[in-house]
């Protein structure tokens, strides 16, 4: 491929990692990775409320890693609380499964930059032939990817297994028990996956550029070496 175009093509994979980094440090500090509702089971069953009248007993949750927000109803009024993971609630989450969601994310972020550097010293210097070369670019695009699919896995476990929604819900509720009544990811969620799907892209960019992967070996070679060892 000329030149060019393989340095449009590193350009390219340059902006999108840079963009990714950018765009998970954002996600990382927002209050935008759950959205939900909550029911106050005691209450609804109090007054035996259904229909019209269990919406007096539904409240609204969101969170993010590190704060988040719920509106409690128990037929009275929503009172809006806020709370943060760090101290209030670590003891009622799976800490070391959030711990290491957060260590994930800024490993994503760092290894973005890196990537986003080399992709531009690629595109406008003299490339090494290891790490900064085609080899260091899989490196690269391969650990923010891995990084990306470990924190979608991590958080859906924590929040999908773990129950993460209720625990909050119920944190430092003696009389009312509130239960998950709708539960969805929102934006900051879906911004790790679209990531892990660029960093992806660029693997398969470093491929159409013209570089093999890494330890392949194209059969010429084997035949050319294997015919020299016959004339010898």
């Amino acid at each position: 491929m000329p030149a060019p175009q393989k340095r449009l093509i590193f350009c390219t994979a340059g902006v999108l990692s840079l963009a990714c980094a950018l765009g998970t440090a954002a996600a990382v500090g927002t209050q935008l990775w759950v959205r939900g509702t909550i029911l106050c089971t005691t209450g609804a069953l109090l007054v035996n409320a259904s229909g019209p009248e269990l919406h007096k007993f539904i409240g609204e949750i969101q969170y993010g890693l590190f704060s988040g927000q719920r509106v409690r109803q128990c037929g009275l009024g929503g009172r809006p609380f806020q709370f943060s993971f760090f101290p209030d609630l670590l003891k009622i989450i799976p800490a070391s499964i959030h711990v290491s969601v957060i260590l994930f994310c800024t490993v994503l972020i760092i290894f973005a930059l890196v990537g986003a550097g080399f992709f531009m010293f690629n595109a406008f210097g003299s490339p090494y032939e290891t790490l900064h070369g085609p080899i260091g670019l899989y490196l690269w695009s391969f650990i923010a990817c891995s990084c990306g699919c470990l924190i979608m896995i991590l958080f859906s476990s924590e929040v999908k297994i773990h129950h993460l929604s209720e625990k909050i819900a119920n944190f430092k509720e003696g009389t009312f028990t509130f239960n998950t009544h709708s539960e969805q990811f929102a934006n900051s969620f879906w911004t790790i996956l679209v990531c892990s799907l660029v960093h992806f892209i660029n693997a398969l960019l470093i491929r159409f550029a013209g570089f093999e992967f890494p330890f392949s070996k194209s059969k010429d070679s084997g035949t050319i070496t294997g015919a020299v060892d016959l004339m010898y």
